[in-house]
């Protein structure tokens, strides 16, 4: 990662371009405390420094990991805490592998059951059709 430019710091859109993010997201995290408040300008422009740089990189790598954003809040809590033992740490990083143990097992049973009604012959006319039989309210 690239240091501040020579004014010392990033502009919005800097920023955003730097983590593959956009501009709107990066204020959103600033609205619900996930990234801190920048410093301003004269003009009232917001000035990130390296330190927002490397956070919203934290918090977009583990958003695109799938975690919550109470989890990333929690992570980054404890990142704060570089002395305290890393249990907290595990214990996020556990349920979260966990919750994506029980999403791979539910696609591993959506995929079997589309499976199962793909083999089926697919000739005919839609009122006979197996799929929409399947995805249709039993007592409807």
């Amino acid at each position: 990662m690239a240091d501040c430019p020579d004014n010392g710091a990033w502009s919005i859109g800097e920023l955003a371009k730097r983590v593959g993010s956009n501009v709107e997201t990066v204020r959103y995290y600033e609205r619900i405390g996930v990234m801190p408040p920048p410093a301003r300008s004269a003009a009232n422009y917001r000035l990130y420094s390296d330190a927002h740089l490397r956070r919203l990189s934290f918090v977009m790598r583990a958003r695109r990991l799938g975690f919550s954003l109470e989890q990333v809040r929690a992570l980054l809590e404890l990142s704060g805490q570089a002395s305290q033992p890393c249990a907290g740490v595990h214990a996020i990083a556990r349920a979260h592998r966990d919750e994506i143990d029980r999403k791979i097992a539910d696609l591993t049973a959506l995929r079997a059951e589309l499976d199962a009604l793909l083999s089926h012959a697919h000739t005919g006319a839609i009122a006979e059709c197996r799929i929409i039989e399947a995805l249709s309210p039993r007592d409807a």
